[in-house]
């Protein structure tokens, strides 16, 4: 079993750009995969350890290659640093072998940034430039990324909720991409009335962050990354969309969700998505295991040659009685 620490997985220097594309390939794999809904443990109310397993379908391109099985165990624990941690077991599924131990820290970042800037560009308005983010932590770093690597002929006007005082560091950070100017945002309802697109990235929310939901600008595409404070708007808003029915079907609000259906159902081409610019979409992706095994698959692949720290699996090769 080799030990893929985030640390190496950083040190591959996966661009962005990648990260979108291996969104798009586990989408188009969602329906042969096998990804039963996640389950979670509470030690207090706010802290949580989820397990998410997923099953990869085998490759079509070379069918003696790996069937990857991973189950991911993700945690929040309040005053922890960081809060939030996140580990993954990877098999190879023709015959069970435990194949690595890898951190997933890097990889639900990433995989969370991309998967929200594909849900934007898939069901946001036409022409629709102007972005809000709520919450400016590595989420937000990896949607706007994401966003920016994934269409650079296009410009982006991105306001900030001015939150934790982290507007400055978070505008340094993306001083070397040419395709956007911000604008820094005092008042959170002036900010979802004056946006195309709005990301809340912020890991917990106590009540609603938008008391009145009218105060949403017609056309909005919301995403909650972290689905927490916008549940007035699962009522109102004219279309809702997720990343898996299973995973969210539990929503205080789901039978009343207006107009639903999964976001792979849009990128296959089987839903039109947004149909006017006048909707307002509310977009919620769960976080998918599916996304985290496919981008673990591909790393594991990157570095499976290499002279990586391994600890050593013995099995008994005939039945033994205890």
């Amino acid at each position: 079993m080799k030990i893929i620490s985030e640390q190496l997985i950083r040190s591959l220097n996966i661009s962005p750009m990648q990260c979108v594309e291996w969104i798009y390939e586990s989408f188009q794999m969602k329906k042969e995969a096998q990804l039963p809904a996640k389950i979670s443990v509470h030690p207090t109310e706010e802290d949580f350890f989820t397990s998410m397993p997923c099953l990869l379908p085998p490759s079509k391109s070379n069918s003696s290659k790996l069937r990857f099985f991973g189950i991911k165990e993700v945690h929040r624990i309040a005053g922890a640093i960081p809060s939030l941690g996140s580990d993954m077991l990877l098999y190879n599924a023709y015959n069970g072998d435990l194949l690595a131990l890898m951190d997933c820290d890097w990889i639900t970042t990433m995989r969370t940034g991309a998967v929200g800037a594909v849900s934007a560009k898939a069901v946001r308005k036409k022409n629709a430039s102007i972005y809000g983010f709520i919450g400016l932590g590595n989420t937000a770093r990896a949607t706007l990324l994401c966003v920016l690597s994934s269409e650079p002929n296009m410009f982006f006007n991105v306001k900030l909720f001015n939150y934790k005082n982290q507007t400055e560091q978070f505008i340094e950070r993306f001083n070397q991409y040419d395709n956007v100017k911000f604008e820094i945002v005092d008042n959170i309802e002036k900010l979802v009335g004056t946006v195309d697109v709005l990301f809340s990235c912020i890991t917990s929310a106590e009540g609603l962050l938008v008391e009145n939901e009218k105060s949403f600008e017609s056309g909005i595409t919301v995403i909650p990354i972290h689905t927490r404070g916008f549940q007035n708007c699962d009522t109102t808003f004219d279309r809702i969309f997720g990343d898996d029915t299973n995973h969210i079907k539990g929503f205080k609000y789901f039978s009343q969700f207006h107009d639903y259906n999964e976001i792979s159902e849009v990128l296959d081409g089987r839903d039109l998505g947004r149909k006017s610019d006048q909707q307002r979409i509310l977009c919620y992706n769960y976080g998918l295991a599916l996304h985290d095994v496919v981008y673990a698959s591909k790393i594991y692949e990157m570095v499976a040659d290499r002279n990586l720290p391994e600890i050593p699996i013995i099995k008994e090769t005939e039945k033994y009685y205890i």
